[in-house]
């Protein structure tokens, strides 16, 4: 199986291990190797996403996290006109509780699925960086030293109405293109608040599409699924009739040819915001 680098100085690593985020109607397994079951497990790979344009870093309103549950006002939409995204440049990144403050985690470059470790940026102070975590509870946040990061910014965004079914991509703060998109159920809702990208991933199991994306998103009604900790992901489907209603556990679907037509263009930390 192939991993493919995100840039021509660094190949990921091959690692033994299987994670699992909330689909529709199933759960989608990324692997990088086979699981010890007596059968192959389905086949997934970590892929390229978009590098963003590197530039002078700038920083991002801080990120507010996600509603615990209770219906409230709509979230403002949170598009902005350039993001600072965080790469990790070692083996590992500490993570502090605040600027200066002693390591509380080390997060491993690459992920578990073989992709690259990277952040969407919420603020800057003095040599740290303020960036959205992948963990539970939504909205989470840490902060790393901005020596152990590459900082580049995106143009891109992207914006979720669970309302209406559409998600809106945003570039330079104005709305490039509305995609209809199915969203999870009234039992299984996808979670609204301000998000980003954290994995591109291509899988090969029946019914995710060609290409999906994993974000900082986690279901506010399944803790666990299928193995894994309810992670939400934004992913193509086999089944382009649920396209424009409410009809996953979770994730955001989207036709093939439009999770494709992303999947070319947003880099990792792009912000997701779902609202």
């Amino acid at each position: 199986m192939r991993i493919l680098p995100t840039e021509p100085r660094r190949r990921a690593t091959l690692v033994a291990a299987a994670v699992a985020v909330v689909c529709a109607g199933a759960v989608a397994l990324v692997v990088t190797s086979t699981m010890s079951t007596g059968a192959p497990a389905p086949s997934h790979r970590a892929v390229a996403a978009s590098s963003p344009t590197p530039t002078a870093a700038t920083p991002t309103p801080a990120a507010t996290p996600s509603p615990s549950g209770t219906p409230g006002p709509q979230l403002a939409v949170d598009a902005p006109a350039s993001t600072t995204v965080a790469a990790a440049t070692g083996d590992t990144v500490p993570v502090s509780a605040e600027p200066g403050g002693k390591a509380t985690e080390q997060l491993a470059n690459p992920q578990k699925s073989g992709a690259p470790l990277v952040f969407r940026v919420t603020d800057q102070r003095d040599g740290w960086v303020q960036v959205q975590l992948a963990q539970r509870p939504n909205g989470s946040t840490g902060w790393v030293p901005s020596s152990a990061v590459d900082l580049s910014t995106t143009p891109y965004a992207i914006v979720v109405d669970e309302a209406t079914n559409t998600l809106d991509l945003y570039k330079d703060g104005s709305v490039l293109h509305s995609y209809s998109v199915a969203t999870g159920t009234g039992g299984t809702p996808t979670p609204t608040g301000r998000f980003a990208l954290t994995e591109l991933l291509a899988p090969t199991n029946k019914g995710y599409g060609p290409y999906a994306y994993g974000t900082t998103a986690f279901s506010d009604v399944l803790n666990s699924f299928g193995g894994g900790p309810g992670q939400i992901g934004l992913h193509g489907t086999d089944d382009a009739s649920s396209i424009g209603s409410d009809a996953s556990h979770g994730c955001v679907r989207m036709r093939n040819a439009d999770i494709t037509a992303l999947a070319k263009m947003l880099p990792l930390g792009t912000p997701f915001q779902v609202r």
